[in-house]
C-alpha cells in the first residue's frame, strides 16, 4: 500500500483576526512561519527519517507564500533576498525529497517481487541512495549558507519592520495667555 505523506500541520498565528492591521498581520504571520521553518531543520539531514525533509519543504512553501502575500509591508530589496533564499532552500529540499520517495517505493517494490528479482531492485536502489547522498550534501550546503547569511535574523528583521510604529502620544496644544504671550 502506497500511503501519501501527511502535511505538517501549520501553526496557528496568535492574535490573527480580521480587524488586525495588514502590517501587524504580516509581522505575526512571518514570525510564526519563519519559526516553523527553522524548527523543522533539526535532523533534516538524517536520511533515515524522510518526513523531516517533507515537513521542512512544506514550511518553505508556506513561508514563501506569506512573504509574497504581504510583499507591500516589506522593503523590496530585503524581501527579494529572503524569498530567493527560501526558494533556494526549497529547491535543495526537493532534490533531496525525490530520491527519498523513490527509495521508499523501491523498498515496497522489493518486498513484493520474487526473491530472485530482489538483487536487481537493490542494485537500482544503491544508485538512488547515491543520488540521495549527493542531494543531502547539497542540502547541507544550502542550510550552511542560510546560517552564514543569517536568514533567520533577516526574516525576524522583516517581521519587526512590518509592525507599525506605535503612534506617538499627541502633544497638548500650546495655549496662549490673554495678552498673547505663551505661558
Amino acid at each position: 500500500m502506497n500511503e501519501q505523506p501527511t502535511l505538517a500541520k501549520a501553526r496557528d498565528i496568535p492574535g490573527l483576526h480580521a480587524e488586525l492591521r495588514y502590517r501587524e498581520a504580516a509581522a505575526r504571520t512571518v514570525e510564526v512561519r519563519s519559526r516553523e521553518l527553522f524548527d523543522h531543520a533539526d535532523g533534516v539531514l538524517d536520511t533515515s527519517d524522510i518526513e523531516r525533509v517533507h515537513d521542512m519543504r512544506v514550511a518553505t512553501r508556506r513561508l514563501r507564500a506569506v512573504l509574497e502575500i504581504y510583499e507591500p509591508c516589506f522593503p523590496r530589496k530585503q524581501l527579494r533576498a529572503a524569498i530567493d533564499d527560501v526558494k533556494a532552500l526549497a529547491d535543495a529540499l526537493g532534490e533531496r525529497r525525490d530520491p527519498d520517495v523513490q527509495l521508499a517505493q523501491l523498498d515496497e517494490f522489493a518486498a513484493a517481487v520474487k526473491p530472485a528479482d530482489r538483487p536487481g531492485v537493490e542494485l537500482f536502489a544503491e544508485r538512488v541512495r547515491s543520488e540521495q547522498g549527493s542531494a543531502n550534501e547539497l542540502l547541507a550546503a544550502a542550510i550552511a549558507e542560510l546560517e552564514e547569511t543569517d536568514l533567520r535574523g533577516r526574516l525576524a528583521s522583516l517581521a519587526v519592520g512590518a509592525e507599525p510604529a506605535e503612534p506617538a502620544e499627541p502633544e497638548p496644544p500650546e495655549t496662549e495667555s490673554i495678552d498673547g504671550d505663551a505661558p
